[in-house]
């Protein structure tokens, strides 16, 4: 009789195929996150009179501004332009982040779907 809670001889051959494909998958998560820190997204606002760089580590790297944006009598104007830019980078990242994740996760079939209990 088998000890219960155990396998005897160590696991068995599709747990330890499991096991490998989590361990590529995450090999492929940090080669993707690390991939995707170095990518730069940009946005503009004010018809491009604002641009906003981030990058994948939704870091500001760069903001440009033309001379029609800067008018000392409006300082509103181009405090939205500037956040505007900057949540819309800031968005790009993250769904550029999110779609890699969605893509690493499917090597799993979603949600316990190719796990065997």
């Amino acid at each position: 009789m088998a000890k219960r809670g155990g396998f005897p001889g160590g696991m068995p051959g599709n747990m330890s195929n499991l096991m490998k494909q989590a361990q590529r998958m995450q090999r492929q998560m940090e080669e993707g996150q690390k991939e995707l820190e170095t990518k730069e997204f940009s946005a503009k606002a004010g018809g491009g009179a604002v641009e906003v760089v981030v990058t994948g580590k939704k870091e500001i790297v760069r903001v440009t501004l033309s001379e029609e944006a800067v008018d000392p009598d409006d300082i509103e104007t181009l405090q939205d332009m500037i956040m505007a830019a900057a949540n819309e980078a800031l968005r790009q990242a993250e769904e550029a982040n999110n779609e890699m994740m969605g893509k690493m996760a499917g090597g799993f079939g979603g949600l316990g779907g190719g796990l065997p209990f």
